[in-house]
């Protein structure tokens, strides 16, 4: 991996000579894995909506697979942007929505493929557990901790205002020309 980072590094560069362990903590790459699929999910429900009906017995519902399926895609942008949380929670709102289209698929009379809604169902419900208790560690990791500071009473200078007025009139005077 190594040699191939190197090639492509300008010569005026340092050479790479071994890598280390990533910096990004556990629940921030766990937010990268799940936005990553959402947006494959969110890919396969726009572009094969009427697979996803057919087996799960939901016919004719292809347009609310199609904008899950926007929605998906969005949910996995923000997830792998700077606000996780933000996108972890539009994923576990998004779960929510899911369980309850497959909920009215379970409990439709006639159709015959409740069995597949039903783990469909499952399967939703343990991802959204996932994202849940993801959302909330991404949260409390990105949290800003105690009450912001406030730089109101510095002057930006190290010895007070005073001081450097005093220094800055000493200046002058040494560099004013003596009197002949």
């Amino acid at each position: 991996m190594n040699y191939l980072a190197n090639i492509t590094r300008p010569a005026r560069d340092p050479k790479i000579l071994c890598t280390g362990p990533s910096s990004l903590a556990t629940v921030d790459r766990l937010a990268r894995a799940l936005g990553w699929a959402s947006i494959g999910l969110g890919v396969m429900e726009l572009l094969a909506p009427w697979q996803i009906t057919r087996a799960i017995g939901m016919e004719g519902q292809e347009s609310m697979v199609r904008a899950f399926g926007a929605r998906e895609i969005g949910s996995g942008v923000v997830s792998l942007g700077p606000e996780k949380d933000a996108g972890l929670w539009s994923r576990a709102a998004g779960d929510a929505l899911d369980m309850a289209a497959l909920l009215a698929a379970v409990l439709r009379p006639g159709n015959r493929k409740r069995g597949t809604a039903a783990l469909a169902l499952l399967g939703i419900a343990g991802i959204g557990l996932l994202d849940i208790g993801a959302a909330q560690a991404a949260a409390a990791r990105h949290a800003r901790q105690g009450t912001p500071r406030s730089y109101a009473d510095r002057s930006g200078f190290p010895k007070g205002l005073e001081k450097a007025r005093g220094a800055a009139k000493d200046a002058a005077a040494r560099a004013a020309p003596a009197p002949a």
